[in-house]
């Protein structure tokens, strides 16, 4: 690569399936204006050899955050050339958010310092950005070694994109993906208050929130070398996972949220309400108390739906300001630019 542009040469998968052909011209994205972001934890084993394959690429601005590791992942990352913060808090997505306070150029490249990611791919995530795109998803599932992913961490990560889909109304192929390259202005726009790992699907519901324009390009993803150890425990953190994505639904889908609960009400108030009336004409007994509770089920799963569908009214419109608003801002901003 040139040390003063990136060049790409491969494909672009978008979301929904449709492919383009990427450009070989010379990308208007300089190396020196994209910050390679790094958290870490405990990464003293692969950490040197992803900052090296970064350098290779011509991309020399590595910053490691790092989560007060106990091996030795700063010390190499600092005689390998990285910046290295140690982050105040705790979890993958505070650092994050910490980090980025302290990123001054406009790029970022985001991914894990565990040897998955291959700093290769680097170009081909960050070419959408040069052609108007502002958050980029690296899709693992594109080009995956055999052994990089546990059977059920596969089954759970599509199950989650499933949800995603299902919930949240877009096809980012691989929301759990932490390769990632975005703009430090939309990273700016978005409301994240995430700590853990559930920072890549709450970057992925924002950006569906807030209008980002987002794509998916494949990526190469490796096993984890045997001397690294992973930080994620599949069952707890896919369950974190599941109800983060549950609710963030409660201001980016609230019809969805809402309704279900509402649903869930009226559903177990009915059953409720069929043993008593089974009850009292097999019987002849009276259930006062359970006939109470079913009515009192359906009627509060009724007024759920209700305010489903207002905030979903309410929801839409805000989205809708807030876009223009952007828009009048980005214009003004650029127009600023010109002078």
């Amino acid at each position: 690569m040139d040390n003063d542009a990136a060049r790409a040469d491969s494909r672009l998968s978008f979301g929904d399936g449709e492919v383009l052909s990427m450009s070989r011209e010379t990308r208007e994205i300089a190396a020196e204006d994209v910050c390679i972001l790094i958290p870490t934890l405990d990464e003293a084993a692969t950490i040197g050899d992803v900052i090296d394959g970064f350098h290779q690429e011509g991309y020399t601005n590595v910053f490691v955050v790092d989560g007060d590791s106990e091996d030795e992942t700063r010390e190499i990352a600092r005689e390998r050339g990285a910046h290295v913060l140690v982050q105040s808090g705790d979890g993958k997505g505070q650092a994050v958010r910490e980090a980025l306070e302290y990123v001054d150029v406009p790029y970022v490249l985001m991914l894990d310092g565990d040897g998955t990611y291959d700093p290769a791919d680097a170009d081909r995530m960050l070419e959408p950005l040069s052609r108007g795109y502002e958050h980029v998803i690296g899709n693992r599932f594109a080009d995956m070694d055999d052994d990089a992913m546990k059977a059920l961490n596969g089954f759970g990560n599509r199950a989650i994109n499933k949800s995603f889909r299902f919930i949240h109304g877009a096809d980012y192929d691989d929301i759990l993906s932490g390769y990632r390259a975005f703009t430090v202005d939309s990273f700016e726009r978005l409301s994240l208050d995430s700590d853990g790992f559930t920072i890549e699907t709450e970057l992925a519901v924002e950006c569906v929130k807030h209008g980002i324009e987002t794509t998916v390009v494949p990526i190469s993803y490796s096993a984890r070398p045997e001397a690294s150890e992973t930080n994620l425990h599949p069952v707890k953190d896919g369950g974190t996972i599941i109800l983060a994505l549950y609710s963030l639904a409660k201001t980016n889908n609230p019809l969805f949220y809402f309704g279900s609960l509402g649903i869930g009400g009226i559903v177990s108030g009915g059953l409720i309400a069929s043993y008593v009336l089974w009850q009292w004409v097999q019987h002849g007994q009276g259930h006062e108390i359970m006939a109470m509770a079913a009515a009192a089920a359906i009627l509060l799963g009724v007024q759920l739906l209700m305010f489903g569908v207002l905030s979903d009214m309410l929801v839409t419109l805000h989205r809708e300001q807030r876009r223009r608003l952007e828009q009048i801002t980005r214009a003004n901003r650029e127009r600023d630019d010109e002078k």
